[in-house]
């Protein structure tokens, strides 16, 4: 990127948010704090009108609006491509807001990057999986609302394996988006501690005009959660795992602790750390048996084989039907 392209950027990210650190502009653009300030400068002398405050950063006058910005190519297919998973992956508030701002965006286009993302727009595809069940009307919207302005929300919730529903007062903290599903964490009221909800399963969700009380960030709880993991009771799991049957793995092997792998021949060794009362390892397994080595620990092998015993009691197979 030559210097007036770069100055250009600055000037735009200055306008993204209220302040801009020296530090994250030096990180984004890959240079020294120096070259930022003197980049400063060169904006300073054509006339932007920003201030800068040591130990907090820079930020331009309030009031002072950029005139519309030209789009490279690869911007406008970034562009296409958000907005194809918008589609999928957002409630339909959501959607609708992203719409109205796309439309913004694409009317400072030029018109032969109009035409580029004419001409991608049934080109790309996002399919949702199969059996999904989508999300609440405004459930992303309200939640996004929620922690922007500080309010608690009123929600229905249905928990997995819970017939009935029950009402909610909830501070969320945050959403992300994990294993396909979407999520929130906040303090919840009925609970009296941080718990996390799966979105789909929310049946009603309203802002209230209630303050939240100062909390955690998201990143803060997470970072608090990645602590206690590392202080759990973990044990290492190893498995050698035929290659024709790994591929199928990789969608939740996450899910219980994966480390890494080592590609041996025809096998893969997949190294894990999970909980040593996990449930699900041994459940896991049990659905590539055949192809799937339980290396170590001894548990772990006499887990699977208890489960096993269940099942040869429960469906009465024989010995000769085994073998």
């Amino acid at each position: 990127m030559n210097r007036f392209d770069r100055i250009t950027a600055i000037l735009i990210q200055l306008q993204s948010k209220k302040v801009v650190k020296a530090q994250d502009l030096a990180d984004r653009f890959a240079i020294s704090l120096r070259t930022v300030y003197r980049d400063i400068r060169s904006l300073e002398e054509a006339g932007v009108p920003l201030y800068g405050e040591a130990g907090i950063g820079y930020s331009l006058v309030d009031g002072y609006r950029l005139p519309p910005v030209m789009f490279t190519p690869e911007e406008a297919i970034a562009f296409i491509t958000a907005e194809k998973l918008m589609e999928k992956f957002s409630d339909s508030a959501l959607q609708n807001h992203f719409n109205s701002a796309m439309f913004k965006v694409k009317a400072v286009l030029r018109g032969s990057e109009k035409d580029l993302l004419e001409n991608l727009d049934e080109q790309i595809m996002v399919t949702e999986k199969k059996g999904s069940t989508p999300l609440p009307q405004n459930v992303l919207d309200t939640l996004l609302k929620s922690i922007s302005e500080k309010r608690i929300v009123k929600m229905v919730y249905k928990a997995f394996g819970n017939n009935e529903s029950s009402e909610r007062l909830l501070e969320p903290i945050g959403i992300f988006h994990e294993y396909e599903n979407w999520y929130t964490i906040g303090f919840c009221h009925l609970r009296n501690d941080y718990r996390q909800f799966r979105l789909d399963r929310v049946i009603d969700i309203k802002l209230t005009d209630m303050p939240q009380q100062e909390r955690a960030s998201l990143k803060e709880f997470q970072e608090l959660r990645e602590q206690e993991k590392k202080g759990a009771n973990l044990i290492k799991v190893v498995l050698s795992v035929d290659k024709s049957v790994s591929i199928y793995m990789e969608e939740h092997r996450h899910y219980h602790g994966y480390v890494s792998e080592t590609i041996m021949g025809d096998q893969i060794e997949m190294t894990f750390l999970t909980p040593l009362t996990d449930p699900g390892m041994e459940r896991w397994i049990m659905m590539f048996a055949d192809k799937v080595e339980i290396i170590e620990p001894q548990d772990l092998k006499d887990r699977v084989c208890r489960l096993l015993d269940v099942y040869v009691q429960k469906y009465g197979l024989t010995k000769n039907v085994l073998t």
